[in-house]
């Protein structure tokens, strides 16, 4: 039974490793190269996503993006309500 979005994240029985290289430069690079190939094919990568930058995650590849990445996203402004009439 589905209770959770991460019930069905791609990276379920994939080494947890994987998503937390200790560098951001070198092999590390390959690390999370082949971390986001995982996130590419999750079903509730938009879900990840989003509850890292609601946690404020500052580790780890999460939602498909690096740590700087998810910094670059916090900083741009939040797009406009759609005006309805």
């Amino acid at each position: 039974m589905i209770e959770h979005w991460t019930d069905l994240a791609a990276c379920q029985g994939v080494d947890p490793e994987l998503f937390f290289p200790v560098s951001a430069s070198g092999p590390a690079l390959d690390q999370v190269a082949e971390a986001k190939q995982v996130c590419a094919s999750c079903p509730v990568v938009s879900d990840c996503l989003a509850w890292a930058l609601r946690a404020g995650e500052s580790a780890g590849v999460w939602g498909g993006t690096t740590p700087d990445e998810r910094r670059y996203l916090r900083l741009k402004p939040l797009p406009a309500a759609p005006a309805w009439h």
